[in-house]
């Protein structure tokens, strides 16, 4: 019998993942809509999340794909750490948060036993950008959570492109879900530092017959694309049946 898997987004790259006993959360964001001009970046929130961290309850783990941007991790995010037993993150993030943090390198994976239930949960690569930007974006990590094996689950791509890192975890996994972190981001220069419509179309190809949901791809100022423009070109391409809509603070259980 599979186990049940839901999913409700709380804006941005924050979701709640409930699977089995298990309660985690993506990347917390949970500050105010505002300009936001402490970071090298300049970033524009325009929408506060759906459910706060109090409506919320208990959760489990933090799956941090990175710390040192603040559409991922702001600050009510990073003062609700502590809150939460275990944050997972890259090693980089890891040794800038100390002892809240533990960092995986990619394809590392270990186990979580929390409500009776146990999931394996793997680090992926990601690259959040062009080839090259490493020094600029910094390290991102993706994840997969798996049940009977590791990655049977579920995938979050965290803030990356389509390129061959991605690939590869299609290569060794099977996830029956995956999240990708879309939007088309340019919060400066002409490139992209998140998934467009033809990398999140490249995704689902390569994760074949994989429901599709995809998140952070609205609340903020840098996106360039939107749910909606991303699922139309899903429909052009007649894969509209892959893509399972997300509404902000509406659970999708899958």
């Amino acid at each position: 019998m599979t186990t049940p898997l839901t999913l409700t987004l709380i804006g941005g790259p924050t979701a709640l993942i409930e699977i089995g006993g298990l309660r985690l959360l993506t990347d917390p964001t949970f500050d105010p809509p505002g300009a936001y001009r402490d970071t090298p970046i300049p970033f524009d929130k325009l929408t506060g999340p759906a459910l706060s961290r109090a409506a919320l309850g208990r959760l489990d783990a933090v799956l941090l794909t990175h710390d040192q941007h603040i559409d991922n991790l702001d600050h009510a995010g990073r003062a609700m750490l502590p809150s939460v037993p275990v944050t997972y993150t890259t090693p980089a993030g890891a040794a800038r948060l100390g002892d809240l943090a533990r960092g995986l390198a990619p394809f590392e994976t270990v186990a979580l036993d929390a409500g009776g239930t146990r999931l394996w949960l793997t680090a992926t690569p990601a690259r959040h950008g062009p080839e090259g930007i490493e020094p600029i974006s910094g390290d991102v990590t993706g994840f997969l959570l798996g049940v009977d094996a590791p990655g049977d689950t579920l995938y979050v791509s965290g803030d990356t492109v389509w390129y061959d890192g991605i690939a590869e975890i299609a290569r060794r996994f099977s996830p029956r879900v995956i999240m990708l972190f879309t939007g088309a981001a340019q919060p400066r220069g002409r490139f992209h530092m998140t998934m467009n419509s033809n990398d999140a179309i490249a995704a689902a190809h390569a994760f074949a017959g994989a429901q599709v949901v995809t998140v952070h791809n609205e609340g903020w100022g840098h996106f360039k694309e939107s749910a909606a423009e991303l699922a139309a070109s899903f429909a052009t391409l007649g894969i509209a049946e892959r893509l399972r809509p997300l509404e902000r603070g509406a659970p999708l259980r899958l």
